[in-house]
């Protein structure tokens, strides 16, 4: 079963470790989130391709939930002291990521070929494709102006409301090569417990990718990131409420509506299992908190099982 996956982050990151672990690695392709990309110290950072990369090579820190495992900050302790601004934290081992991407790109790389280069480094195995080779960062429109979005989570820790969200250059850009592809030729897709307004939103926003979730003949999933009403990391559930949408599982199945096929939802949510229904989906309800690699294994297990009996029973149909 060739499964294609839209991520984000840390969450995304984990479900995928336990995907990796339940398919196999190259059948799967991940699509993942660059409005989270920022220029620092003459540095392109990708938070989120990084932050899925270095989980899936086994180096994360799985205590801070990004970063590499025992990274030093040297570095950016002397850029204080030499007046940077240090809001940001970048490792020591985790700046050499960025060093090499940036080189890459400087000398006429794609962000696409700079990824498989670091992935196959790394020895990640699933493929990575950013969701577009072209910049377009995710700013937030807050009651206290228009801000990056890392600076509005990192810097000011989501403290200001949001107002609406804008992808900066979405109108010109392109799906990265093998995009379109990916979700057209999948057997499923499946959009991981990410943020549907600053992770996945921007991935949808890429002139094509709505367009070829509508088409495609993969069963669309989506995993909720929302449980028991809060978001488990991130600020998803105050985005939901600060953006005038239900704070809820039902709320995020309603914005993947026009495409979703089937939607997890947490046991502890099951009340919300009819209003989904309703929506025209099929529910799965399991444990979808992941603190540890056998919950992920089992999240990932649950989600390959549904798939496969979804596509199983579409196929009897037919």
């Amino acid at each position: 079963m060739k499964i294609t996956a839209l991520a984000g982050g840390v969450g995304a990151a984990k479900f995928l470790l336990g995907l990796s672990r339940e398919a196999a690695p190259g059948d799967i392709t991940i699509i993942s989130n660059t409005g989270d990309d920022i220029e620092l110290f003459g540095l392109h950072v990708s938070p989120d391709l990084d932050t899925v990369a270095y989980t899936l090579a086994g180096l994360s820190d799985e205590t801070k939930g990004w970063g590499l495992a025992g990274d030093s900050f040297e570095c950016l302790s002397w850029l204080s002291r030499y007046g940077e601004q240090s809001w940001f934290n970048l490792g020591d081992r985790d700046l050499a990521t960025h060093i090499h991407r940036s080189e890459m790109l400087r000398r006429g790389c794609s962000l696409t070929e700079a990824t498989s280069h670091i992935c196959k480094s790394l020895g990640v195995q699933p493929r990575l494709l950013p969701m577009s080779d072209d910049y377009t960062p995710t700013l937030i429109i807050t009651d206290e102006g228009e801000m990056h979005f890392q600076e509005y989570f990192v810097r000011r820790r989501c403290e200001p409301i949001v107002r609406a969200v804008r992808f900066a250059n979405i109108e010109s850009a392109r799906p990265a090569p093998g995009v379109e592809a990916a979700i057209l030729e999948a057997d499923a897709v499946v959009i991981c417990p990410s943020n549907p307004f600053i992770s996945i939103g921007p991935i949808l926003a890429v002139p094509g990718v709505l367009e070829a979730l509508k088409r495609t003949s993969a069963a669309v999933l989506a995993i909720t990131p929302i449980v028991g009403g809060k978001a488990l990391k991130g600020p998803a559930a105050e985005m939901l409420r600060d953006l005038g949408h239900e704070v809820s599982a039902r709320g995020v199945a309603r914005i993947y509506g026009e495409f979703l096929d089937l939607f997890v939802l947490d046991a502890r949510d099951e009340g919300e299992r009819s209003g989904i229904e309703a929506l025209g989906m099929q529910v799965i309800g399991t444990d979808t908190v992941m603190n540890t690699i056998e919950d992920k294994q089992r999240l990932a297990a649950s989600v390959v099982l549904a798939l496969r009996e979804y596509i199983g029973a579409a196929t009897q149909c037919a």
